[in-house]
C-alpha cells in the first residue's frame, strides 16, 4: 500500500524509495559500465557515455535520499493518541515544510476553522518562522485571519488539539439542531388555497 502525502509514515516510506532508486540506478549504471570495458577491453566505449548519462537519475534519486535522511516520521503511539484524542479535525503528518531560508519538518498539524497548529518534535525547527511561513502560504493562498501555532512541547499541542476538538464537536452539535427543526416549521411558509 502506498503512502500518500499527509499520512503517517511517509517520510519513513520516501526515505526507502529514494534510497533503494539510488541503489538500483547506481547498479544499472556499473552494470552498462562493466559490460561496455568488457567486450572491448577499454573504458573508452559508447556504453561508458550511457552509463555517465545514467549517472544523472542515481544522483538525483541519491540527493533527494540525502535530503530526507536527518528527518523521521511521526511515532506510532503520537499518531494513535492523537487520532484518538482529536477525532473530528482535520489532520496532517510527516511534513517537510520548505522556506528560501530553512528545511523546516513538521511531525503533526491539525486543522478547525481558522485555527492551525503544528508538532515539531526537532528542536532545531524554529517555531515562529515556521508558523509565520505557513501564515504567509496560507495568506498567499487567500486564507487570511488564521491563527497558526506550532509547538515542541507535544503535551501542550495535543492539550490544543483536544481544545479544538471539543469546538468542533460543539459546532457539529450547533449545526445539527438547526437542521432537526420541525417538519412543520417548514411547511408554514408554502400557503395552498383550497
Amino acid at each position: 500500500m502506498r503512502t500518500e502525502k499527509g499520512q503517517p509514515g511517509y517520510v519513513k516510506a520516501r526515505k526507502q524509495k529514494y534510497l533503494l532508486g539510488a541503489v538500483v540506478e547506481f547498479a544499472i549504471v556499473i552494470a552498462i559500465f562493466v559490460t561496455g570495458y568488457i567486450q572491448t577491453g577499454s573504458r573508452l566505449n559508447l556504453l561508458t557515455v550511457v552509463a555517465v548519462v545514467g549517472c544523472l537519475p542515481a544522483a538525483k534519486m541519491l540527493v533527494e535520499f540525502i535530503t530526507m535522511a536527518p528527518y523521521e516520521s511521526i511515532e506510532e503511539a503520537k499518531y494513535q493518541e492523537l487520532e484518538e484524542k482529536a477525532p473530528l479535525i482535520l489532520k496532517a503528518y510527516d511534513m517537510i515544510i520548505t522556506s528560501s531560508q530553512k528545511i523546516m519538518p513538521l511531525d503533526a498539524v491539525v486543522v478547525s476553522g481558522h485555527i492551525v497548529c503544528g508538532y515539531a518534535s526537532n528542536p532545531k525547527t524554529d517555531e515562529t518562522a515556521l508558523a509565520r511561513h505557513i501564515k504567509d502560504i496560507l495568506k498567499d493562498n487567500h486564507y487570511d485571519k488564521m491563527t497558526v501555532k506550532i509547538f515542541h512541547d507535544y503535551t501542550a499541542f495535543l492539550a490544543r488539539a483536544e481544545g479544538m476538538n471539543n469546538m468542533a464537536e460543539v459546532e457539529q452539535k450547533r449545526i445539527f439542531t438547526e437542521r432537526k427543526k420541525d417538519p412543520e416549521d417548514y411547511l408554514k411558509h408554502f400557503h395552498v388555497e383550497d
